[in-house]
C-alpha cells in the first residue's frame, strides 16, 4: 500500500476548492470576483467608446475612431459618422473601391483597407481626402493601379501595398515613376512584381521603369520593335486633361492647361469648372449640356472670338459666368436664352463692336435687371470707342424727324444722293434762273429745329 506524502495531499485539498463564478454579462464576476461592475477599457482615461450598427466608434487622445473590422463589409454605410478621423476596415469583403466611396469623409487621416479582396480601384476612389496621411491596402489582390488614385491625397505620407499580385507591365508604369520619386520614400515600399515572369520578384520601388512595356513592344520573329503605341483612352477627357476637386464642394480645375477646345464629358455633379488662361476661340452648340448642377463658369482669359447659340444650353442653374478678357465682339442672338438664374457676368477687356449686332447683348441685360455686369463699353469704331454699350444703343435708336413733304424735284434730287439742304439750293439757282417759268413751292419750307447727323 502507498503512502499519501503531505505534498500530494495539499494538492488535493486545493483542486477541491470551488472556483471563482463566471462572468455575467454586464463585466460581473461571482461571488468571489473582484471586477463586479467594470468592463475592461470602459473606464481608460481618454477612451470613449458608443456603438455604430455594426462598429465602434470611440475617441482617443482628441481624435475620432470607426473600428468596423471584420464586419463582413463590402461597401461603406451612408449613416457612418461624417466627421470620423481613422477609418478601420481590415478583414472585411470590399473587392472595388468606386469613385467618391469615401468623399463623405473628408476628415480623415487614417484609412485601414488591408487584408481584403480589393482586385479594382476606380481613379476617384480616393476623391475628397485631402487630408490623409495613412492609406494601407497590403494583402489585396491588386494587380494594376494608375497614379491618378494618389492625386486627391497631397499629404498622403504612408502607403502600403505589398502583398498584392502586381502585374509589372505598361499599365502600371505611372504608379511606378510616382513611387520612384525620392520625395515619396514611404510610398510603395516592400511591394514586390508577382508577374510577368521575366521580373517576378522585383521591388516597384527599385524596377527599371523601361522594363514593364519591354514585352509589349517585341514582335514575333525576332523583329525590331516598332514604336510605343499610345493606350487606348478609358478615362473621359475631361477627367485626363483636368484635375477634380470634391472638397468642401465638387469643382474642377481646367485652368492653364493649354486647351484649345472644351473637354468632353465633363462631370455632371460639378459646382464650378475653371477654364481660365487657355487657347479656347470657340465656344460651340451643348458643351455643357451634362453639367446642370454648374453655378460658376470661368471662361477669362481665352482667346474666345466666337460663342454659337445654344453654347450654354444646359446650364440652368448657372450664377456666375466669367467671359473676361477675350476676342469677343459682339453676342449672337439667342446666346443668353439659356441662362436663366444668371447673378453675375463679368465682361471686361472684350473689343466689343458698336453696331447692329451689339444690340441683342444690352436688350438681353435690360430684360434681365436682377444681372449685374460689368465692362461693356466700345473698342470699335473709333468714334464711339470708350462710350458705353448702353449710351451708344440709346443714341442708335433715338427718335428721329419726320420730314415734310416737298414737291418733286426734291424727291428726285434725294433719289442722287441730295440732301435736304442741297434740294432747296437747286431749287434757289433754277427761280433765279429762269424767273416766273419756274413753278414755285406750295408752301414755303420752314427751317428744321433738328440736326441731321449721318453716321458711317
Amino acid at each position: 500500500m502507498r503512502v499519501i506524502t503531505p505534498l500530494l495531499l495539499l494538492m488535493l485539498i486545493c483542486s477541491a476548492e470551488p472556483r471563482k463564478g463566471p462572468r455575467s454579462k454586464d463585466g460581473e464576476r461571482g461571488p468571489a470576483g473582484k471586477l463586479k461592475g467594470k468592463v475592461r477599457g470602459r473606464n481608460r482615461a481618454g477612451v470613449m467608446r458608443r456603438q455604430t450598427q455594426e462598429c465602434t466608434e470611440y475617441t482617443e487622445a482628441g481624435e475620432k475612431y470607426l473600428d468596423c473590422q471584420g464586419r463582413q463589409l463590402s461597401s461603406v454605410m451612408p449613416n457612418w459618422p461624417r466627421d470620423i478621423q481613422h477609418l478601420l476596415l481590415a478583414r472585411n469583403k470590399f473587392k472595388v473601391l468606386r469613385d467618391n466611396m469615401f468623399a463623405n469623409f473628408p476628415q480623415l487621416k487614417t484609412l485601414d483597407l488591408q487584408q481584403n479582396a480589393i482586385f479594382m480601384v476606380e481613379d476617384n476612389a480616393f476623391s475628397g481626402l485631402s487630408r490623409l496621411k495613412i492609406l494601407l491596402l497590403q494583402h489585396n489582390n491588386l494587380k494594376s493601379v494608375s497614379e491618378e488614385v494618389l492625386l486627391p491625397m497631397p499629404r498622403l505620407n504612408y502607403l502600403r501595398i505589398y502583398d498584392n499580385p502586381w502585374s509589372c507591365q505598361c499599365p502600371l508604369d505611372s504608379l511606378v515613376r510616382t513611387l520612384q520619386v525620392p520625395s515619396n520614400r514611404n510610398l510603395g515600399n516592400y511591394a514586390k512584381c508577382a508577374e510577368p515572369a521575366s521580373l517576378k520578384g522585383e521591388k516597384l520601388k527599385t524596377l527599371k521603369v523601361d522594363l514593364l512595356c519591354a514585352e509589349e513592344a517585341q514582335v514575333e520573329g525576332g523583329e525590331d520593335p516598332p514604336a510605343k503605341i499610345p493606350p487606348i483612352k478609358k478615362k473621359p477627357e475631361a477627367m485626363s486633361l483636368c484635375r477634380a476637386h470634391y472638397f468642401p464642394q465638387p469643382r474642377m480645375d481646367c485652368s492653364n492647361k493649354n486647351l484649345s477646345h472644351i473637354p468632353s464629358e465633363m462631370p455632371s455633379e460639378m459646382h464650378k469648372i475653371d477654364l481660365s488662361r487657355n487657347g479656347i476661340k470657340h465656344l460651340r452648340p451643348k458643351q455643357f449640356l451634362l453639367s446642370k448642377d454648374l453655378k460658376v463658369l470661368n471662361l477669362s482669359s481665352n482667346n474666345l472670338q466666337q460663342i454659337d447659340t445654344a453654347a450654354f444650353s444646359g446650364l440652368l442653374h448657372l450664377h456666375n459666368l466669367d467671359l473676361s478678357n477675350n476676342s469677343l465682339r459682339y453676342f449672337q442672338y439667342g446666346v443668353l436664352e439659356d441662362l436663366y438664374f444668371l447673378r453675375t457676368l463679368l465682361l471686361d477687356n472684350n473689343p466689343w463692336t458698336c453696331d447692329y449686332n451689339i444690340h441683342y447683348l444690352v436688350y438681353w441685360l435690360k430684360l434681365h435687371p436682377g444681372v449685374s455686369y460689368r465692362g461693356l463699353l466700345c473698342s470699335h469704331p473709333a468714334e464711339f470707342r470708350g462710350w458705353r454699350v448702353e449710351d451708344y444703343v440709346k443714341t442708335y435708336n433715338g427718335e428721329c424727324p419726320i420730314d415734310k413733304q416737298t414737291d418733286g424735284i426734291d424727291n428726285e434730287a434725294a433719289e442722287h444722293g441730295g440732301s435736304e439742304n442741297e434740294v432747296q439750293g437747286v431749287m434757289g439757282e433754277m427761280a433765279e434762273g429762269q424767273g416766273e417759268l419756274l413753278p414755285q413751292p406750295i408752301k414755303k419750307k420752314e427751317p428744321s429745329p433738328f440736326e441731321i447727323i449721318r453716321l458711317s
